[in-house]
């Protein structure tokens, strides 16, 4: 499977998503409602995961070298964190969000398509390579959907509806993808020895990955000084613009020119 057939798996998958979450509503009266939604939820991720698959195959080599394939990956993984939300914390709100976002992932898709390559440069060639990107975009999901959560209890607070339960999920959402941000450094730092001969040379794309890394530091700094959960909500909030740069910005700034990672662009 190719990328010619990516528009109509991206519109199908949304379909599914789009009907599943209507379903929801009269869910809430019958258990028959409920699995029809869920099986049109479960569907929609399914189609991507198969294709994320096909397209491994077709390729020969891990969908993981350009900004759009990373865009898949991320639209495929982000709706199994709301799943898994609901499932731990009963907290039905925050797959919707991360529906949202996953549609819009798969929309820059099809409007900007990508380009079926198959080459892949002999740095990408590393051992490391797969884990390093795996293991950042997991980290992303988990801090993308932290930080959605955040900005729902902001919102939430200024209703006077504080919930607790769903602030402790925003925190451990966030606590896992710092972990998961940490492993991706020192991946990082082991493929950059053995693919350019140096742990760390402050290429602007590792600088932006530090300066993230810092940043979600500060956010358990603050925990650990007990603030006021309601701050720590819109810190998790505005952190995330922190890793959209990283993630997408640091391409566009005039240093990136020379980087070493140019090659996700």
């Amino acid at each position: 499977m190719t990328l010619n057939e990516f528009p109509l798996i991206a519109k199908a998958a949304i379909a599914c998503w789009g009907l599943g979450s209507l379903l929801q509503i009269p869910a809430k009266r019958s258990k028959a409602f409920q699995a029809a939604s869920w099986l049109f939820l479960l569907s929609g991720t399914s189609m991507l995961v198969w294709f994320l698959t096909s397209y491994w195959i077709a390729l020969e080599r891990p969908p993981l070298r350009t900004l759009g394939e990373t865009r898949l990956w991320y639209a495929t993984l982000i709706p199994v964190v709301g799943y898994l939300v609901e499932y731990r914390w009963k907290i039905k709100w925050l797959k919707y969000y991360c529906l949202g976002l996953a549609a819009f992932f798969l929309g820059i898709n099809v409007v900007y398509p990508d380009v079926f390559q198959k080459a892949l440069m002999p740095a990408l060639q590393s051992p490391w390579f797969i884990p390093h990107v795996v293991v950042y975009l997991v980290a992303y999901v988990l801090l993308a959907a932290s930080s959605v959560s955040g900005w729902h209890n902001v919102l939430l607070n200024f209703r006077s509806k504080r919930s607790t339960v769903s602030e402790s999920m925003s925190h451990y959402l966030a606590l896992l993808g710092f972990v998961l941000l940490t492993f991706g450094l020192v991946f990082g730092a082991l493929w950059a020895k053995e693919a350019w001969g140096h742990y760390w040379t402050w290429d602007p794309k590792e600088t932006w990955a530090f300066i993230s890394w810092l940043a979600y530091l500060g956010y358990l700094h603050l925990v650990a000084r007990k603030t006021d959960p309601r701050s720590l909500q819109w810190y998790l909030g505005l952190a995330f613009l922190v890793l959209l740069v990283c993630w997408f910005g640091v391409n566009y700034l005039p240093s990136a020119q020379n980087s070493v990672h140019t090659y996700s662009g």
